[in-house]
C-alpha cells in the first residue's frame, strides 16, 4: 500500500536549540528518548527496540534545523521521517515538527505513538 506524509508540531516552550539539537541527532540524545539503544556509523544509524534492530540512514540534515532519516528496508526512496526544530519569534517558543510517513490505515496510530516519543523527550528535557 501507498504510505502518506503527516506531521505534527510539538510546543517545547523556551527550551535551548542547541540542547534539543543533540537529543535528535545524536546517538547519545536519541537513546534517551526514541530508541532503547541508537548507534551510528556515519550516515548509517541503527536504532534498537528490545533488541530488535532497525536500520536507518541520513538522508538530510542542516545543523541545528532539521535531521531526516530514511529507513533502509522501504523501498520507497521518497519516504522518511524527520525531525524539524522551528522558532517563534512572536512568543519565544521552540517548536518541534515531525513529519513522517504511514499507510493511511496507520495514521493515527503513528502520531499516537509519536505523542508518547515526544512525552518522554518533553521529560528528558525538562519542559
Amino acid at each position: 500500500m501507498e504510505k502518506l506524509m503527516y506531521y505534527k508540531e510539538y510546543d517545547l516552550n523556551k527550551i535551548s536549540i542547541n540542547l534539543l539539537w543533540s537529543y535528535i541527532s545524536t546517538p547519545t540524545g536519541l537513546a534517551t528518548w526514541f530508541a532503547d539503544e541508537v548507534k551510528a556509523d556515519g550516515k548509517n544509524i541503527s536504532f534498537f527496540w528490545a533488541k530488535e534492530e532497525h536500520k536507518a540512514e541520513i538522508s538530510g540534515m542542516r545543523q541545528g534545523s532539521h535531521i531526516r532519516f530514511h529507513w533502509t528496508d522501504d523501498n520507497n526512496p521518497k519516504t522518511y521521517f524527520e525531525l524539524k526544530i522551528l522558532y517563534n519569534e512572536l512568543v519565544s517558543n521552540v517548536i518541534l515538527v515531525v513529519t513522517d510517513f504511514a499507510e493511511q490505515q496507520e495514521i493515527d496510530d503513528c502520531k499516537k505513538l509519536w505523542d508518547e516519543q515526544i512525552s518522554t523527550l518533553r521529560k528528558k528535557l525538562g519542559t
